[in-house]
């Protein structure tokens, strides 16, 4: 018979060893998350220094900023400050890109994609969507509103997938990021199993895990040679900026 996830996590608490690692990963999944937030520092001094966005697109940060609410949000009403304070240092920077960004960036362009004023506008009303839904649906359709956002972020990932494959080059891939959010997503992966038992927090990471170890499998296969890349390299894979907490 196949082991359940309960026995699983009964057998993981009744070790001390497996206690004491998980417990080393709860207390570690926050720094982790807090590095893959700065990711994007490098790119947003590029821009400032330039002074222009070129094709960079905005959606990763207006995700960011929406993502980091609705994990505040959730954290707050699950009383873990592991989850609600490491999102507030990530609304700090996204909030951060997002204005350094649409200060050097066009109005309206196909790249970001749309309008600055309709990433603003869904932003806010994602948060207001998430703050009806604290009010009055509680903190699991909270939780599940995370979940779906989460989901939803996969996309970037996806189409990084698909531009490695039609190109056979593994250029679009930045391998230090990648490793970074594979890490982040272990240690929120382990801590959400096992120390919270909490499906919000498990269930994107391990979606997001299996993303990160499948391109870092594409980068041994193709490498970095041949293809093409694009000013936007470094930023089609936002697995935490997305990324749950």
């Amino acid at each position: 018979m196949p082991l359940q996830v309960s026995d699983l996590i009964t057998q993981v608490s009744n070790s001390p060893i497996m206690s004491f690692w998980v417990q080393l990963c709860s207390q570690t999944a926050p720094m982790a998350a807090i590095v893959v937030f700065m990711a994007p520092i490098p790119t947003i001094l590029r821009v400032i220094r330039e002074r222009t966005v070129g094709d960079l697109p905005l959606l990763p940060y207006s995700s960011m900023i929406s993502s980091a609410f609705v994990w505040i949000a959730y954290g707050i009403m699950k009383a873990e400050m592991k989850i609600w304070c490491t999102n507030v240092v990530g609304l700090v920077f996204g909030l951060s890109y997002f204005l350094v960004f649409i200060k050097y960036c066009p109005p309206q362009s196909s790249t970001l994609p749309g309008s600055v004023l309709q990433h603003m506008q869904g932003t806010s009303a994602f948060i207001l969507l998430c703050l009806v839904l604290s009010t009055w649906s509680g903190v699991q359709m909270v939780g599940n509103l995370g979940v779906i956002l989460c989901v939803c972020m996969f996309a970037s990932p996806l189409a990084a997938l698909k531009v490695v494959l039609q190109t056979r080059s593994a250029r679009a891939i930045p391998l230090p990021f990648t490793l970074a959010s594979i890490l982040n997503c272990f240690l929120w992966s382990v801590a959400g199993l096992f120390d919270m038992h909490d499906y919000a927090i498990y269930v994107p990471n391990l979606l997001g895990l299996s993303f990160g170890l499948a391109q870092v499998a594409l980068k041994l296969i193709y490498g970095s040679g041949g293809g093409h890349s694009s000013s936007s390299d470094g930023m089609m894979l936002p697995l935490k900026s997305s990324l749950t907490v």
